[in-house]
């Protein structure tokens, strides 16, 4: 599982982990049953979590689908109602998640971004209205085109800053963002391995 604490577990691991004890408690009530009927099946969910680890660090499209996207549900003080009834996410909610990080009003977020986990990360306005919010315009050498829409650019746009900075591909950019004051910051992939 690498690093990752309790609650930044995916939904697989989850499930994996409640198997695998499922499966101990078997062992543990038929004391007179062979090991190896407790133990093959915990290797084979142990072999499928890591393949799903893998594959989803390799395979984006996999990733989204298997551990879901983020959602912004506050944008500039606004609240996405149709975004919060799409991930089934209350006032309520909302409200406690809010008031747990020492905001009590929606319009000093700039910006509001519901994790998969189910965390919500909060973008305060500063005093000269900006944030430190950055969208994701490509990860992982793909354009994230939720992150364009976002920002309301072109992917034309992007392909010219993609060259300005220097790289001949999207693919060479590992990750790139931009920040409310237009500013573009990208990370050349696999710069380490060189």
């Amino acid at each position: 599982m690498g690093k990752r604490e309790i609650g930044e577990l995916s939904v697989m691991d989850l499930v994996v982990f409640v198997m695998l004890a499922e499966i101990a408690v078997y062992l543990i009530e038929n004391t007179d049953a062979p090991y190896w009927h407790a133990i093959l099946p915990m290797v084979v969910l142990l072999l499928i979590q890591l393949f799903s680890a893998w594959f989803s660090l390799k395979n984006q499209t996999f990733r989204n689908w298997f551990d879901g996207r983020p959602t912004v549900i506050i944008k500039h003080g606004a609240v996405d109602e149709y975004e919060m009834r799409r991930q089934r996410y209350n006032f309520n909610d909302l409200l406690l998640q809010l008031r747990e990080q020492g905001i009590q009003q929606v319009q000093d977020v700039e910006y509001a971004i519901l994790e998969p986990s189910g965390k919500l990360s909060v973008f305060e306005k500063k005093e000269d209205g900006t944030s430190d919010y950055a969208v994701v315009l490509i990860s992982d050498g793909h354009i994230e085109k939720s992150g364009l829409r976002n920002i309301d650019k072109s992917e034309d746009w992007l392909l010219e800053e993609v060259k300005k900075q220097g790289f001949e591909s999207v693919k060479d950019v590992s990750l790139c963002t931009i920040n409310d004051k237009g500013e573009v910051q990208m990370d050349e992939k696999d710069e380490y391995k060189k």
